[in-house]
C-alpha cells in the first residue's frame, strides 16, 4: 500500500473520477470472467446456460447478462469445486460455520492475501486507525474470516496489534485498561457486552482510551452507534464483508462522514437487485446487494447474491466510490408473521428509542394454535432493575405498541432482568424460531 500522503493518506484510485474508475473496473472484470470460464466448472457450464461467454461483457451494462453465483452453488461445489487455481496455490483456507447446511468454502493465493491486507488497511485508514494505534482485535480468529482479516489489514497499516479474539469479557476489559488500545475491532452486539462489564465493574468505558471501534459482522442500526458513542465517547464506524467475497474488507464508513460504507470499487463491483424478479435497479432504490469480485484469484465470484438488504448511494468521503445504506437485515432473515414481513433491525430500533430498554433482545416466533406469535424478550436497563414490575410492565406495553404502530404486528413484550440473554462474542442471536418444532 502507498505511503500516507499529504492528501490525508488516500490512494490515487480514491481519488479517482468515476469515468476513471470505470475503465479499471471493466479491465479487471474482464480478465476476472475469463479467469473463472477457463478454470471453473461451475461458471462455464453456468456461462454457457446463459448463453453468455467472457467477452460479451463490452460494457459495464452487460453484466446483467451474465448468471448470478449463490450460496447454494458454492454448497454444491463443497469443498473446493468453485477454486480457480490448482490447491498447489491455495496458501489459506477459511470457512463459514455450517450451521444451515454445508459451510461455504473460501481460498486465497498469496496475491488473494496480499489483495485482502491491502483492502483492509484501507478500511482501517479510513476508519481512522492511524500507524501509531493500537489495536484491540476482540473478532473470533480460525476459520472465521474476521479476525484474521482485521488483523492483517492492521498489521499492514503499520498499527499494533493486540490478537485477544472473542470471549472472556473481563479479561477484555483488563487488557483495554492495562494496554490503552486506541481502536477496537469486534461486532457491535459485544461492544454493549464490553461496556456492560465494564459497568459490572463499576468502571466508565467513557474513561477509557478507546477512540474508535470498528464494527461488523451482523446487521445494526444507527440507534445501536448511537448507543455505543454514547457509552464510550468514541467514534463507532461500520465494517462490511462477506467470506464469500473475500471477508471484511469489501466496504467500510469514513470517520469523516460516518454516512454508510464507501464500497472500495477497483476490487468489488456491486449491484442492487430486486430479490424477487432479479432484475437489476437504479442506484438508490432498495434491493439485494449482489457482488462480483475484480480481482481475486483462488475464488472469483461473478455477481453473488448477498441476501443483505440496502441501497447504493453516491459516493461522499470517497466521491468515485458509491456507499451501501445501512444494512436493514437479509432477504433470507426476515419474518413473516401472519402476512406481515418483520426484520428484527426494525424491532431493534425501537427498543432501543426506551430510555428502559436495552440493547439485548431475543425474537421468539412459535406457532401455538395454527397462528404465528412473536414474543420480544428483552432486558431492562440496570437502572430499571429496581424500578418494580409496574415499571417494567409499563416499558413493556409501550414497546407493543410501538411495534404495532410502526411494523405493524402485534407482539408480547417480556422484559427480564440486566445480565439475563445469552452473550455472544461473535454474531449476536436474535431469533429463536420454535415453529414446526414439536412442543
Amino acid at each position: 500500500m502507498p505511503p500516507m500522503e499529504e492528501t490525508g493518506g488516500l490512494e490515487p484510485i480514491e481519488r479517482a473520477s468515476r469515468d476513471e474508475l470505470a475503465h479499471v473496473q471493466l479491465e479487471r472484470m474482464r480478465r476476472s470472467f475469463a479467469h473463472a470460464y477457463a478454470r471453473v466448472a461451475h461458471y462455464r457450464a453456468a456461462f454457457d446456460r446463459a448463453g453468455v461467454r467472457p467477452e460479451d461483457l463490452r460494457t459495464l451494462a452487460d453484466l446483467e447478462r451474465f448468471p448470478f453465483t449463490t450460496k447454494q452453488d458454492l454448497r454444491a461445489n463443497y469443498p473446493f469445486g468453485m477454486f480457480a487455481v490448482p490447491m498447489a496455490e491455495v496458501v489459506r483456507i477459511h470457512a463459514s460455520s455450517g450451521t444451515t447446511g454445508k459451510p461455504t468454502v473460501v481460498g486465497y493465493t498469496r496475491a488473494d492475501l496480499d489483495l485482502w491486507a491491502h483492502v483492509m488497511a484501507r478500511t482501517m485508514r479510513a476508519a481512522g486507525v492511524r500507524p501509531t494505534d493500537l489495536v484491540h482485535n476482540a473478532l473470533g480468529y480460525g476459520l472465521f474470516t474476521g479476525g484474521l482479516g482485521f488483523h492483517c489489514g492492521a498489521e499492514r497499516l503499520g498499527a499494533t496489534v493486540v490478537p485477544v479474539a472473542g470471549g472472556q469479557t473481563e479479561r477484555q476489559v483488563q487488557l483495554i485498561r492495562d494496554f490503552a488500545p486506541d481502536a477496537i475491532c469486534c461486532t457491535p452486539s459485544y461492544m454493549l457486552t464490553i461496556a456492560d462489564e465494564f459497568a459490572r465493574q463499576g468502571l466508565d468505558p467513557g474513561a477509557s482510551s478507546l477512540r474508535v471501534a470498528l464494527l461488523g459482522a451482523e446487521p445494526w442500526t444507527n440507534e445501536m452507534r448511537s448507543a455505543i458513542e454514547a457509552r464510550f465517547g468514541l467514534d463507532a464506524i461500520e465494517c462490511y464483508g462477506l467470506s464469500e467475497v473475500i471477508g471484511p474488507g469489501v466496504a467500510a464508513e469514513c470517520v469523516e462522514s460516518k454516512d454508510g460504507c464507501h464500497v472500495w470499487e477497483d476490487h468489488f463491483y456491486p449491484e442492487i437487485i430486486d430479490p424477487a424478479s432479479g432484475r437489476v435497479l437504479p442506484d438508490g432504490e432498495f434491493g439485494e446487494l449482489v457482488l462480483t469480485s475484480l480481482t481475486k484469484e483462488a475464488l472469483p465470484v461473478v455477481r453473488y447474491r448477498t441476501r443483505d438488504l440496502t441501497r447504493l448511494l453516491p459516493g461522499s468521503a470517497r466521491p468515485a466510490m458509491r456507499r451501501i445504506a445501512k444494512i436493514t437485515g437479509r432477504s433470507d432473515d426476515m419474518l413473516i408473521i401472519r402476512g406481515v414481513n418483520v426484520f428484527p433491525g426494525q424491532i431493534e430500533e425501537l427498543i432501543l428509542k426506551s430510555p428502559a430498554l436495552s440493547a439485548h433482545y431475543l425474537l421468539e416466533v412459535s406457532r401455538p394454535r395454527h397462528l404465528d406469535e412473536l414474543a420480544v424478550r428483552v432486558e431492562v436497563r440496570p437502572e430499571l432493575a429496581q424500578a418494580g414490575a409496574a415499571a417494567w410492565s409499563r416499558a413493556a406495553r409501550e414497546l407493543e405498541h410501538h411495534i404495532k404502530s410502526y411494523v405493524g404486528v402485534s407482539t408480547q413484550v417480556v422484559p427480564v432482568g440486566p445480565g439475563t440473554l445469552e452473550r455472544s462474542a461473535g454474531k449476536a442471536k436474535r431469533v429463536l424460531d420454535l415453529r414446526g418444532r414439536p412442543s
